[in-house]
């Protein structure tokens, strides 16, 4: 397994033994508790760094960035219920299909 699956996984571990922590205590069970709504939103701020950290051409505060939103989409999947081998699953669905076919596949919303 890959330095960042290894990575991704203890994470994932590591947020999800934070459900139902004390708020006071974790960042993590802080966010979890709040509801969806909170986990998300942070989410997306993080997402909109990494953004602006690509536009920029800093690739560390890109990796920094990345770390950051890495680390908030996890935590919006564990409050969801979705584990990475859901995410996995998806993504191998996908495999050896192009990614416009897939998209043009997709139903219309």
């Amino acid at each position: 397994m890959s330095r960042f699956a290894d990575t991704l996984e203890r994470l994932q571990a590591v947020i999800a033994s934070r459900k139902g922590a004390d708020p006071q205590s974790s960042y993590t069970a802080k966010l979890l508790g709040d509801g969806p709504e909170r986990a998300a939103k942070k989410f997306g701020e993080e997402a909109v760094e990494t953004i602006i950290a690509a536009v920029q051409g800093d690739a560390d505060a890109l990796a920094a960035e990345s770390a950051d939103m890495m680390y908030h989409w996890l935590v919006v999947l564990t409050g969801a219920g979705v584990s990475l081998d859901d995410v996995a699953a998806k993504l191998e669905a996908r495999e050896g299909t192009s990614g416009l076919v897939e998209k043009a596949a997709r139903p219309k919303t």
